[in-house]
């Protein structure tokens, strides 16, 4: 699809009402919170023509801000980082058990072994879902705890835990939405092939792909492939900040990013071949958003452009079935080893798109320049979460979603992750403020919503996460939950987003 167009580029203030609605919005403060103080509809990127304005009544602040009927609402979770019992019910090893049990590697030398418990507690898990008024659980099933050596004999135990974990969603009335890889690759697969650095673990993958699909699929109706593949390979196989800390050369890195996405696309042949009809597949990717520095018809065509370059080693050849020609280009003797078929393969259709989306991946503007595009640097100042690389730009999650459907066509987008690293501190009487969480809820949200206003198909958002949790190279030390987790005593706590996430789901608007 070509990028929208605005009706006449200019600022439409003489409608006093229009005026009216920007002065409340300063005065209210909802510009610095990601809510433009001009109205959604007047962006200078947007479709709607002046006729249309026209015609259209000046809502109420709360009506411009619902979502779509039906909008599902939910959290996200990964089993390596609740789960616990890693030795228990014969799960077997895995790379981030490997990982986090090697000296250094971790802060504070935190590992998986318990996390959060929720392989017992789960039951309890599932009710603070409901209690969030959510309708939708995003979770990620451990490979190794269905087959302890990545393929071969399945554990039965393994799957009758899944089993009951949907069962009891389902009973809650709570939509699953199953993610079979987020980064907890058998050890054993590793061993054995150099994981993402072979062909075979791709087919392995697959193999366990369909058998899920198979085994749940009677009430599992969303599965995710891969979760994140530019994090596990770049992190893991890039700078060796991840499982499992390598540093590959060039031509072995290329190589591993096309084994991820092949192993993607056979998943979803695999998956097509053995679920129950009507059974949805997609990815769920950290997809890199380039933003307009100003939104400007030229500077959101260039943020366009860039959004596709950015990701050409992942979602861009899984959505178009072919390697961009500047990412070849710049590979040059290093690039990927493939086959026709196998890109068909990568771009197998997919029913939905899910986006992990926290911060933008820079700031652009029109340039003359071959790219068509100019990176800005961000500042030193430019405001984070308690999580350096979090940097906070509301305006990123309407553009993530606005430049999948722009360049992909996609029919079906879920914001799979979104959220908030902050200090979370506990107060004497056993409360936690995190004031600056709901103010990132709301910044985001808004701008998730003025994309859904303009017929973005966003049908739904996960906030990462239900609880605090192992966060990877982080280990304890980093609280992304809406749930506060005293580690010691495995309580739950709930934090004052609770109740702003709770309010917003039930009115199904940003408040």
């Amino acid at each position: 699809m070509k990028p929208p167009k605005s009706s006449d580029g200019s600022e439409k203030t003489k409608n006093p009402e229009q005026s009216n609605r920007r002065d409340f919005l300063k005065s209210a403060g909802l510009a610095g919170l990601g809510l433009s103080a001009t109205p959604f509809f007047l962006s200078s990127c947007n479709t709607k023509t002046e006729a249309d304005q026209k015609q259209s009544p000046i809502l109420s602040e709360r009506d411009t801000l619902q979502f779509p009927q039906g909008f599902l609402w939910g959290t996200a979770t990964a089993s390596y980082q609740i789960e616990g019992a890693a030795n228990e019910d014969g799960r077997g090893k895995s790379i981030w058990d490997t990982f986090s049990h090697t000296p250094g590697k971790i802060v504070n030398n935190d590992n998986g072994d318990i996390a959060c418990d929720f392989y017992h507690k789960y039951k309890e898990d599932i009710q603070l879902i409901k209690s969030l008024n959510a309708k939708a659980y995003r979770f990620s099933i451990s490979w190794s705890r269905i087959f302890p050596d990545g393929a071969g004999t399945p554990n039965q135990k393994g799957i009758d835990f899944y089993n009951r974990m949907v069962d009891e969603l389902l009973a809650n009335g709570i939509q699953p939405f199953a993610t079979l890889f987020h980064w907890d690759l058998p050890q054993t697969l590793q061993d054995k092939y150099k994981g993402w650095q072979s062909k075979e673990t791709s087919k392995a993958f697959a193999d366990y792909a369909g058998f899920m699909a198979e085994k749940l699929s009677d009430r599992v109706n969303h599965f995710f492939t891969l979760n994140e593949m530019w994090t596990f390979i770049e992190l893991g196989h890039g700078n060796g900040l991840h499982a499992p800390g390598l540093k590959l050369s060039p031509a072995e890195l290329y190589q591993a990013r096309h084994h991820a996405v092949l192993a993607h696309g056979l998943a979803v042949q695999a998956i097509r071949a053995q679920s129950k009809t009507g059974t949805k597949v997609g990815i769920a990717e950290n997809v890199k958003v380039a933003v307009p520095l100003i939104e400007t018809p030229e500077n959101c065509k260039a943020a366009e452009i860039a959004t596709r370059e950015i990701n050409a080693g992942y979602l861009t050849v899984v959505m178009e079935g072919k390697y961009a020609e500047a990412y070849l280009k710049k590979a040059g003797a290093d690039a990927p080893i493939f086959t026709e078929d196998e890109l068909k393969i990568i771009s197998a259709p997919t029913d939905f798109c899910g986006i992990n989306i926290y911060n933008p991946e820079c700031y652009v503007k029109a340039s003359s320049n071959e790219a068509g595009y100019q990176i800005i640097p961000f500042a030193k100042s430019h405001p984070t979460s308690t999580s350096p690389w979090e940097l906070l730009a509301p305006e990123t999650l309407y553009w993530g979603a606005k430049h999948v459907q722009n360049l992909w066509n996609v029919k079906e987008i879920y914001v799979t992750e979104n959220g908030y690293s902050s200090t979370d501190e506990v107060t004497p009487d056993n409360q936690i403020n995190d004031t600056d969480r709901i103010m990132f809820l709301r910044g985001y949200l808004s701008q998730l919503q003025r994309a859904t206003a303009e017929g973005v198909p966003v049908k739904g958002y996960f906030y990462w996460s239900l609880v605090d949790n192992f966060e990877w190279a982080m280990g304890f030390n980093t609280r992304f939950g809406l749930y506060y987790m005293d580690y010691k005593s495995l309580k739950r706590i709930p934090k004052l987003s609770v109740e702003y996430f709770k309010a917003m789901a039930l009115k199904n608007s940003v408040l």
